[in-house]
This record gives structure tokens, sequence and C-alpha cells, in this order.
């Protein structure tokens, strides 16, 4: 199975993919995020929550403290949610998740092994109307169960999820709660969550960029553009050569920088003596930039340079670094 990193990290980059870009037409959405282990360890609690509003953490709970606490800038804000409530609310919930997770251990005969149960649910606003809603649940990083609301029903996914569907349809209200809660809370939830949000979610943060290399005299050059700090999550950014877009040698994923900005970079292999101009070109929002760089001024640079310090001598550390501009 994957790490818990691992797992966190892609269920992260969906939800980043899966909302549009554009600031004034895409939807708002508001999604939970749960993740259960069955051996915890430091770092990764047994149970912990994330809430989004669009790709933006605005509240967590784990295991461990029990409670639903607010993220900036949503902490700062007063009367947005009761998280005394919340955090009972999330508690029940945590109950519930691990019993699950346990069930399905017991069907494979595994209770010994390390184990990851996790679950997403949400719903989303267009124009100010609900526009779609989801809930489904994966086991080890595979799907397990999903609800359909139009059915309504729980769809196992996976050979366990037929007892775990019998038991969560065991009394009809609990298929009812779940529609009412995809078609009307969740939405209710968002449309009150937006009145304090919409400002945050709106902003439009341009990235700050850069360019740098790694050479050495006679030998190909490593061009990195680097885009970081900018919201939305929206990006274009390719390097051209003489005008031509060039294929990037790594690099080119738009990855979350954990304040609620983005970061993206791209590498460009330059094979010796080449001498075109190389050009990085960003458009983020209604803002573009282009960022060239001049092989012969670069490497001319390169060629000046002083030869590296000699071995520091034993029970000493050189502090020197011979190139400046390296990755």
């Amino acid at each position: 199975m994957g790490t818990p990193t691992t797992l966190l990290l892609f269920l992260l980059l969906l939800l980043g993919s899966a909302v549009p870009q554009e600031t004034q037409t895409r939807p708002y959405s508001l999604t939970f995020l749960y993740t259960g282990l069955s051996k915890p360890n430091k770092g990764f609690p047994r149970f912990q929550a994330t809430a989004y509003l669009n790709d933006q953490a605005f509240f967590h709970y784990n295991s461990e403290g029990k409670k639903a606490e607010p993220l900036k800038p949503w902490s700062q804000m007063e009367d947005m949610e009761d998280w005394e409530k919340e955090s009972q609310l999330q508690k029940a919930r945590e109950e519930i998740f691990m019993v699950t997770l346990n069930d399905i251990m017991d069907y494979y005969k595994d209770r010994e092994g390390s184990h990851t149960f996790q679950g997403m649910f949400g719903c989303e606003f267009w124009s100010n109307k609900s526009s779609g809603a989801f809930w489904k649940y994966a086991y080890d990083g595979q799907d397990f169960i999903e609800f359909n609301k139009e059915i309504p029903a729980w769809v196992p996914l996976d050979p366990a999820a037929q007892s775990t569907k019998r038991k969560w349809e065991a009394d009809k209200v609990y298929v009812k709660r779940a529609k009412a809660y995809l078609e009307e809370e969740c939405p209710g939830m968002l449309q009150r969550y937006l009145e304090h949000s919409k400002t945050h979610l709106d902003r439009e943060e341009h990235p700050s960029t850069s360019v740098s290399s790694h050479e050495a005299p006679g030998k190909s050059v490593r061009l990195k553009c680097l885009a970081h700090s900018f919201y939305p999550r929206g990006i274009s950014l390719h390097w051209t050569r003489a005008g031509e877009v060039q294929a990037s040698a790594s690099g080119g994923e738009v990855l979350p920088s954990g304040n609620g900005t983005y970061q993206i970079w791209m590498v460009v292999t330059v094979p010796p003596h080449d001498k075109e101009t190389y050009s990085c070109h960003l458009e983020h929002g209604h803002q573009t930039q282009t960022l060239s760089v001049l092989l012969d001024t670069l490497r001319a640079r390169v060629l000046r340079r002083p030869p590296p310090p000699p071995p520091p001598e034993s029970g000493k550390l050189s502090t020197e670094t011979p190139f400046e501009n390296g990755f």
C-alpha cells in the first residue's frame, strides 16, 4: 500500500484539479477528507479530518486533539461555526469511520497489517445553485464504496464493501439521510460558509518567478524556471527555444506550497554549443511574463568562474560553494 503521505498528497492534487481555475467563473466547493490508519505513527494520528473550501483547508480535526480547529484566515472570523458542536460531530464520525475500517480488516482476516481507509465527500455551487455532490471511500488506495444519490444507494466497488452496504442500508432512514445531506445540508453549509469566505477564495496572488542554471564548462546546461507563491492554482508555464516550445526534462506539476498558495517549476536541457535564446513563458490570470536566457553570456560567465577551492584540511569544513546558481 502507499504511504499516508503519498495518499494524502494524491487526494489534495485530485481536489485541486477538480476545481476550475478561472477566478470569476469557477464553482465553489465544500469537501471533507477523512483518513483512518490501523497503525498510527508519529505525525499521522489514528484518524484525521480536514475540511476544504475550494482547495483551501479551513478546519482540521484529529483523534489526538479531539477538537475541530479553524485554520487561518477562518480562525480570525467570528460566528462562522460553532466549533464545539463541530468537534462533537467529528468525534462521532471518527467512531463510525474506524469501526468500518476494522470491519474491512475482519473481512480480509488481516487485523495485524497496516491499512488505510479514506473518505471524500462534499458538494459544489455554480452561479449560486447546487451543481453536484459526491461521497466515496477508498481502502488501501483502491476504490471501496460510493453513494449514488440518484438511486439512492451505496454502490460497492470492492468485495468487502458488500457487507458494508448491507450494514449501512439496514435502516432505510440512513440512505435518506445521506441523500438529504448531499442535496440539502451540504449546499446549505457551503452557502453559509461563503458569507465569510468569498473575498479570500476570489483573491488573486501572482507568482514570484526566477530562472536558475546548472552547468559545467563544455557540458550541457540545465535551465530551471520556478514560479511560486501564486493563487489560484491555474497557471501556464513552458520553455521555448527560438520561439518553439520545448519538452520539459522534469517538473511541470502544480504543487501546494503548504501556505494556501502553489508552486511549479520546469527544467529544460540545452545541448553544448547551442546559442539560441531560451525563454520561460508564464501566464497566470491576466498576468503574463517572459524570462529569457542569453546562452553566450551565461557560458562566458561560467568560463570566467574561479576553480573550486582546495579540499578542506582535516578537521575543517569548507563554507564556500563553487557554483552559486545551482538548483
